[in-house]
């Protein structure tokens, strides 16, 4: 469940990727992936100069955060089902023309992030996003998180 939150914030939280010609060749160590995603290196100095910046918005999103991870340790199920009907929502208004998928170009209007992932989320490779393939994308980030967690 953690792991399921996390995905979906990061994915809320992710900022628009500065890209250099070294990162786009895939260069160790740098901060932009070949597909264009960020490192997680990269998002957490990101964030922390955020944090810099901003110390009492940090303080208070970090409190709230907090409080959020207890309310869903106490009650996973009713986490899952907010984040699943916010996925929804957010999938059904980029759906501008109604189809039940997601193109790029819908995605780079509506859900910029999702444009950013688009060739990943995109899991059999028709170029449109569904939902399945959205919460199946979500939900493999999850699991990849949770090992990473396990590991520490």
């Amino acid at each position: 469940m953690k792991g399921l939150l996390i995905a979906a914030a990061t994915l809320l939280a992710f900022g628009t990727p500065a890209a250099s010609s070294f990162a786009a060749e895939g260069i160790p160590g740098a901060t932009v992936r070949p597909d264009g995603s960020t490192t997680p290196g990269d998002r957490k100095a990101r964030f922390e100069q955020w944090c810099q910046d901003n110390p009492e918005k940090c303080r208070e999103m970090k409190a709230k955060a907090e409080q959020r991870r207890e309310e869903c340790k106490a009650n996973p199920e009713k986490c899952r089902a907010e984040l699943q009907a916010r996925v929804q929502e957010r999938f059904r208004k980029a759906d501008t023309n109604g189809d039940g998928r997601i193109s790029r170009e819908e995605a780079q209007k509506g859900m910029p992030l999702l444009a950013r992932d688009f060739n990943r989320v995109d899991g059999n490779k028709d170029g449109m996003v569904t939902l399945e393939e959205m919460e199946a994308a979500l939900k493999a980030y999850a699991g990849a998180s949770k090992g990473k967690e396990n590991r520490r």
